[in-house]
């Protein structure tokens, strides 16, 4: 058996003891916001040698990473820290990559739960984790590092994995390193999930997804698009094609706004509107939504929801506002909200840096039409204050509420558990040979969730294929894998 990877260089801690001390947290510069917000390109840079040297350098060896723990991939960032103060990039690639199977998108859209929970986070800013990241991998790129690793050996084993979302794909890359024949599934005309269609192209740019598709097609994963599994061909069918299938379909059904006048014309889901203009940057002709010249109201004050806020600004929208339901959160952490835990306080996306207004407190109660047309929204703020805005259009980011899984349901015989979600027994479903992964699982969550799950999953479905334990990687350091 093989190790994958020459761990030795991992004995020295950090590179310089003194660095949180004498450098603060910088992060690449982004474009200005009158330049960026006239194309859908990334708004961010990526770091010079010598700034990820220096942000690298702040890792203060604190003895337990609580950055690691904080991690769900459990990736080693004080090793990669140190090597890339050492200037060891392809060595801080190796070690990135043994625990995520992606960082080019890690690094562009994770909240990073690692940084939160950074011992310098205590009472100073914490290290740039996640610029980091994306630093190594860029460079790993550009140096030709990220090369197809296909197995030496194939099991036999044929794999179905719906859904080429983050968990899709990574337990796609895993299994298919563990040597089985994997073919992943996808029901849009590209693969990719919400990554393709839902995450904003300033967020990341597509060019990153296709980069990476070619190395893992080079690997031997095969992609089928535009298979609407449930249908053609029917969960069935699918599991009798193959000896282990993988339901990684996300959480896509949205949360709706049940109030009156929520058929009026001008109202749409969030992803319906993103996904649009994930089409026209794509050179796609749509005739959808747009909010240019039109007063946009955006219920849902999350991650999602900043996304519409940028894109709307983009479109050229003559006024936004983006409005949460909940109070406005604090400027610094609440006593019942320690150090390492993430921090519920006050944030400033980058779309909101661009500009619109932003409401907490607020309930609607009923939208208005004129002529079958949204005309205004009418609203009550926790204080008891009544409201009426003027809108044109009104995207609902509202969250979501769980998988579309009655296909499988009805033609499986798959259980759900109480919030609607796939139910599994370590990522195991109640039907042999199927298991779920990602939100269609948890439910909605971090990019870096799906990822981890992803990597379970796969490690659970190789035990099931061998009939023995896998040896795929656990969370964490990367372990021999006997197919390599």
């Amino acid at each position: 058996m093989e190790t994958c990877i020459d761990l030795s260089w991992s004995e020295a801690r950090v590179g310089k003891p003194t660095g949180f001390i004498e450098w603060h947290r910088l992060l690449p510069p982004r474009r200005a916001v009158a330049d960026r917000v006239q194309d859908f390109r990334e708004i961010e840079g990526p770091f010079t040698p010598e700034l990820g040297r220096q942000q690298a350098g702040r890792c203060m060896d604190c003895g337990v990473p609580f950055c690691q723990q904080g991690c769900p991939l459990g990736n080693p960032i004080p090793e990669f820290n140190d090597l890339v103060y050492r200037d060891r990039l392809h060595h801080a690639y190796l070690a990135l990559s043994s625990t995520n199977d992606f960082p080019e998108f890690t690094g562009r859209l994770c909240p990073a739960p690692c940084e939160a929970a950074c011992t310098l986070a205590i009472n100073r800013e914490p290290v740039a984790i996640e610029q980091i990241e994306k630093h190594i991998i860029e460079r790993a790129f550009a140096a030709g590092w990220v090369e197809p690793r296909p197995p030496r050996r194939r099991s036999g084993k044929r794999v179905a994995v719906v859904g080429s979302g983050p968990a899709g794909l990574a337990a796609a890359a895993q299994l298919n390193r563990a040597g089985h024949h994997v073919v992943v599934y996808e029901r849009d005309d590209r693969i990719g999930g919400l990554l393709r269609y839902g995450i904003p192209d300033f967020k990341m740019e597509k060019s990153v997804i296709d980069r990476r598709l070619e190395v893992m097609r080079r690997e031997g994963i095969e992609f089928e698009t535009s298979v609407a599994v449930g249908d053609a061909p029917t969960w069935s069918e699918l599991r009798d094609t193959h000896d282990a299938v993988l339901i990684a379909i996300g959480s896509r059904r949205p949360r709706d706004l049940l109030v009156s006048g929520r058929e009026l014309a001008g109202v749409h889901f969030a992803m319906d509107y993103l996904e649009q203009q994930n089409r026209r940057v794509a050179g796609e002709v749509v005739d959808g939504i747009d909010a240019r010249d039109k007063r946009v109201i955006i219920l849902g004050g999350g991650d999602t929801g900043s996304d519409c806020l940028g894109t709307a600004h983009r479109q050229g929208a003559a006024q936004v506002m983006q409005v949460e339901l909940l109070p406005e959160p604090p400027r610094s952490r609440y006593r019942d909200n320690p150090w390492p835990q993430w921090p519920m306080i006050f944030r400033t996306s980058s779309s909101q840096e661009e500009g619109g207004e932003r409401r907490f407190g607020v309930s609607t109660t009923r939208l208005i039409g004129s002529d079958g047309r949204l005309r205004a929204l009418q609203a009550t703020t926790l204080e008891g204050t009544d409201l009426e805005i003027d809108v044109d259009l009104l995207l609902l980011a509202l969250g979501f509420v769980g998988p579309d899984a009655s296909a499988c349901v009805a033609q499986l015989g798959i259980e759900l558990d109480a919030r609607g979600n796939i139910s599994a027994n370590d990522y195991a479903t109640n039907v042999a040979g199927i298991f779920t992964a990602g939100d269609a699982r948890r439910g909605q969550s971090l990019i870096v969730w799906a990822l981890m799950e992803g990597r379970e999953a796969a490690r659970a479905a190789d035990s099931y294929l061998r009939g023995a334990p896998s040896p795929l990687p656990t969370r964490g350091r990367d372990t021999p894998v006997g197919g390599r």
